[in-house]
C-alpha cells in the first residue's frame, strides 16, 4: 500500500505540474504584412519619466491647453479645478514668477526639453473659441465667454506678426502663435522646429470640461469648420508642420460625436463620425488646395471598469487590464463593459477599423493615439498591458502615441523593453513582422526586423496568465537564418529588466522557451555572427544622455568603450581612439572633452556651459568606427 501511495502521489504531482503550464505556439512570418514602425509611438504627455526609458515623442495637451493663452501664459482649468484661470502652466514647468508673463514661455520650455532629448514635440493650439485673459482665479457663470475674463481666438491676424504680441487688442491669433515658434526654432522641416500641432483637446466634451468657454453642445459641423480653419492658419505660416485633428476623447466621440445635435444628418452617409470628419477634411483640403489634416488623433482608455485605469490589483481588475489591449486589434474580442455590451462589433478592432476608414475617406492621413492609459504602474499587470499596447501600435501602423500620466514603475519597464532593454540603448526593431499566437487570451507576440543592426529579429512575447507558465514554441518563416538569441524579461516582483540565460544555438529557425506567469520577454535574435571585423559589438560602445538635462551651468556626459573582436575570436587593440566634442546648433566646435586612446570601460566628463547662452547644444562621440550624437539643453 505504501508503494501504491507513492506512485499515486508522484502521478498527482506530475498532473498538477502540467495543469500549471500551457503550451503555446508563437509564429513569425516575414513574407507579408511588413511595414515600418514609426519611431514616435513611444511617447508621453507628462514630464515625470524615469531615466533611461527612451521616450521619443512628447505632447503638450490636456484640458488646460484648450484655454491656454500664449501671450501671457494664463490658462483655464475648467471643470478640473473650480473653473479657475491662473498661472498653473508656468508653475508646473517650474518657471519663476518673474518670467511667467514672457510670451510663449510655457511652449518654449516644453519644446526645449523635447529638443534636448531629440523628441518629437506636439503642441496644442486652441480652437474652442476663447482663452484665459487673466490669472485671477475662478470664473463665475455670469463671466462665461464672451466677457472681460477671456480673449477671443482668431485664426488669421490679417496684420503684421509680433513675437511680443499686443495683449490689449482683445484677440489671440493662431497664425501669430505659430509664427512665434517658427521665428524662434525654424520650420518643422528644420532640425529644431516644432513638428506637430494638435487642434485643441477633446472637443466633444467642451461643454462639460469648459462650460465657461463653450457652454453649448459641440456640433459635428462646428468641429470640421474649426479644425479646417486652424489648420489653414498653421499651414499658412509653416507648410511643413503636421496638423493633428479630431482629438476624440473615446468611443462615443469617435462613433457619433457624443450624440451631437447634427449627427443624424451625417449618419445617413457615414458609418461613424470619424468617417464623416475625415471625408469633410478631405473636401476642405481640396477646396484650400493643400492638405489640412495630416494626422487623425484619438484618445483611448479602457472602458471595462473604472478600476482598470487606476492601480487596483484585485484579480478582476488585473484580468480586465491585461485583456483590454485586444480591443485595439482583435475583432473577436468582446469587452465586458458597456462598450462591448452595447456597441460590439462597432467598437472591436478599433485601430484596424480606423485605418480602413482612413483609406476609404482620406488616404494618406496618419493615425495618432495621443492619450492612452491602462493603470497598473505599481503592478506587473501594468507592464503586461503597456508592452502589449506598444507592440500593437507598431503592428497596426500608428504614427504617434503618448501615454497619459507619469511613465514610472512597471509602465516604465514596458517602455524599456522596447527602448532600452539592455541598459545600453538597445531598441526593438524598425520593421514590423507578421506574428501570431495560438492562444490570444493567455498570450501575445510582437515581432520586428532591425534594419539598422544587421537584420536582427526582435520578438516581444507576453504571458497574460496570472498563474500558469507558458511553454512557448517559436517558429520563424521567411526570415534570415537565426543563429542565437539574447533574452530579457520583466517579471512579477521586480520592475528591473532581467538578463536571462540566452539561446546559444538556434536550429531550423525555431526554438522553445518557458515564460513565467504574468511576464514580458524580449528575444534579441542574431542573424549574423556576434561581431564583424573592425566593428564593435552593438552594445560595447555607447554614448549616454547627459545628466542633468536641461542643465545650468554644468552637466555630466558618460560614454562606454568596448573591445573590437574579429570573427576569429581574436580581440583587437586594448584601447580605442576616442573623441568627444560639444557643438552649437550651427555646428561650431565649442569644447573637446576627450581626445585620445581609451581602454574598455565607462568614462564620465563634466561640461561647463557658464559662458554660453541658453539653447540647444549637441555632443558627438567618435570611438573607432562607432559614432553617436545627442542633444542637450542649457536653460539659464
Amino acid at each position: 500500500m505504501k508503494h501504491l501511495s507513492n506512485v499515486f502521489i508522484a502521478c498527482l504531482l506530475v498532473t498538477c505540474a502540467r495543469a500549471q503550464s500551457i503550451d503555446v505556439n508563437f509564429s513569425v512570418d516575414a513574407s507579408h504584412d511588413t511595414a515600418r514602425i514609426s519611431p514616435y509611438i513611444y511617447g508621453a504627455n507628462a514630464d515625470a519619466v524615469e531615466q533611461g526609458v527612451g521616450i521619443t515623442a512628447r505632447r503638450l495637451g490636456g484640458n488646460r491647453m484648450s484655454g491656454y493663452n500664449w501671450e501671457n501664459n494664463a490658462s483655464s482649468a475648467g471643470s478640473d479645478w473650480q473653473q479657475s484661470s491662473d498661472d498653473y502652466m508656468t508653475y508646473v514647468f517650474g518657471i519663476p514668477y518673474s518670467r511667467e508673463f514672457i510670451p510663449g514661455i510655457t511652449l518654449t520650455a516644453f519644446h526645449d526639453t523635447s529638443l534636448s532629448h531629440g523628441d518629437y514635440s506636439l503642441l496644442t493650439l486652441p480652437a474652442a473659441g476663447y482663452v484665459a485673459r487673466d490669472k485671477n482665479g475662478t470664473v463665475d457663470s455670469v463671466q462665461t465667454a464672451p466677457s472681460y475674463r477671456w480673449r477671443q481666438v482668431v485664426n488669421f491676424k490679417g496684420a503684421p506678426f509680433f513675437t511680443s504680441p499686443d495683449t490689449a487688442d482683445g484677440n489671440v491669433y493662431v497664425d501669430e502663435e505659430v509664427n512665434f515658434l517658427v521665428n524662434k526654432y525654424g520650420p518643422a522641416s528644420g532640425p529644431t522646429g516644432v513638428r506637430g500641432y494638435d487642434i485643441d483637446n477633446e472637443p466633444a466634451l467642451w461643454p462639460s470640461t469648459h462650460p465657461r468657454i463653450h457652454p453649448k453642445l459641440t456640433t459635428c459641423r462646428e468641429l470640421i469648420t474649426k479644425v479646417a480653419g486652424a489648420a489653414a492658419a498653421v499651414k499658412s505660416v509653416d507648410p511643413t508642420a503636421e496638423v493633428f485633428g479630431g482629438v476624440f476623447y473615446g468611443f462615443l466621440a469617435y462613433y457619433n460625436f457624443q450624440n451631437a445635435p447634427d449627427w443624424s444628418s451625417l449618419s445617413k452617409n457615414y458609418e461613424n463620425y470619424a468617417a464623416a470628419f475625415l471625408a469633410n477634411m478631405r473636401d476642405s483640403s481640396t477646396a484650400a488646395g493643400k492638405r489640412l489634416l495630416d494626422v487623425l488623433d484619438l484618445h483611448w482608455y479602457p472602458d471595462l471598469t473604472p478600476a482598470v485605469t487606476n492601480d487596483n490589483t484585485d484579480s478582476n481588475t488585473v484580468y480586465n487590464r491585461i485583456e483590454a489591449p485586444r480591443t485595439l486589434w482583435d475583432s473577436a474580442f468582446v469587452e465586458s463593459g458597456w462598450i462591448g455590451q452595447w456597441f460590439h462589433p462597432q467598437s472591436a478592432a478599433i485601430l484596424r477599423k480606423t485605418q480602413r476608414i482612413i483609406r476609404q475617406q482620406y488616404p494618406g492621413t496618419k493615425l495618432s493615439v495621443s492619450e492612452f492609459y491602462y493603470g497598473g504602474a505599481a503592478d506587473i499587470s501594468g507592464a503586461v498591458a503597456i508592452a502589449d499596447v506598444l507592440g500593437v501600435f507598431g503592428s497596426e501602423g500608428v504614427y504617434f502615441a503618448s501615454y497619459w500620466g507619469p511613465v514610472t514603475g512597471y509602465t516604465a519597464s514596458a517602455y524599456r523593453m522596447y527602448r532600452n532593454y539592455d541598459g545600453h540603448g538597445g531598441t526593438f526593431g524598425d520593421v514590423s513582422l507578421s506574428a501570431s499566437t495560438s492562444d490570444n487570451p493567455n498570450s501575445a507576440i510582437h515581432a520586428s526586423l532591425d534594419s539598422r543592426n544587421e537584420g536582427a529579429v526582435h520578438v516581444i512575447a507576453i504571458n497574460r496568465s496570472m498563474h500558469k507558465t507558458i511553454n512557448g514554441h517559436f517558429t520563424f518563416a521567411s526570415t534570415p537564418q537565426l543563429l542565437s538569441a539574447g533574452v530579457y524579461a520583466v517579471q512579477a516582483g521586480n520592475t528591473q529588466i532581467l538578463a536571462l540565460p540566452g539561446i546559444a544555438s538556434i536550429q531550423g529557425n525555431q526554438f522553445s522557451y518557458e515564460l513565467a506567469p504574468m511576464s514580458v520577454y524580449h528575444f534579441v535574435i542574431a542573424t549574423q555572427p556576434a561581431s564583424v571585423a573592425g566593428a564593435p559589438a552593438a552594445s560595447a560602445f555607447a554614448l549616454e544622455q547627459n545628466y542633468p538635462n536641461p542643465f545650468n551651468p554644468t552637466t555630466r556626459i558618460s560614454f562606454s568603450v568596448g573591445r573590437v573582436v574579429a570573427p576569429s575570436g581574436v580581440e583587437g587593440p586594448a584601447s580605442t581612439n576616442v573623441r568627444l566634442v560639444v557643438y552649437d546648433i550651427l555646428g561650431r566646435e565649442l569644447a573637446v572633452l576627450a581626445d585620445g586612446r581609451y581602454p574598455a570601460g565607462k568614462f564620465t566628463f563634466t561640461f561647463d556651459g557658464s559662458t554660453l547662452a541658453s539653447g540647444v547644444y549637441f555632443y558627438r562621440l567618435t570611438a573607432g568606427s562607432y559614432t553617436a550624437v545627442r542633444k542637450m539643453a542649457l536653460l539659464k
